[in-house]
């Protein structure tokens, strides 16, 4: 089944992407919950003039990303969590905590936004992705210490 997704949804697609789906998904979640419309002729049309005219619009917040991540450059950021005397941290870091720790440099990303690559159990450098924009990809180095 092809959908027209009118929201970004991580891992399927950005808005205005036409994506194929199981019928159940398309159905059953996505279209009721205002996700996703069919991806009939008339409707890939209207998107299709949509994304014409808001072209300079789009245009205009693929630079604000792409100043955002130069701004942003070689960031390390220093998040601080509780570790065993091995190295093993309790719990695990995550994007809320990432999030967190941008805003305090005064870097206001949404935490859907970051990837955590792999998954961080133990102090030490890791590496997380900022999905600025979907042609705008920023790689931050991420620095795990014991409190």
């Amino acid at each position: 089944m092809d959908i027209i997704l009118k929201e970004d949804i991580k891992g399927l697609g950005y808005k205005n992407d036409v994506v194929a789906v199981k019928p159940g998904y398309g159905r059953n979640y996505l279209i009721p919950q205002g996700m996703a419309i069919i991806a009939s002729e008339s409707n890939k049309k209207m998107i299709a003039e949509n994304v014409r005219q808001a072209a300079h619009k789009a245009e205009k917040i693929k630079n604000d990303a792409e100043d955002l991540a130069k701004k942003i450059g070689d960031l390390t950021l220093e998040i601080k969590t509780k570790a065993g005397e091995s190295g093993k941290i309790f719990g695990a870091v995550t994007a809320l905590q990432i999030a967190d720790a941008l805003s305090a440099k005064g870097f206001d990303i949404d935490r859907k936004k970051i990837t955590i690559v792999g998954s961080i159990k133990e102090t030490g450098e890791h590496k997380a992705v900022l999905d600025l924009h979907k042609a705008v990809h920023h790689e931050i180095t991420l620095n795990v210490v014991p409190e």
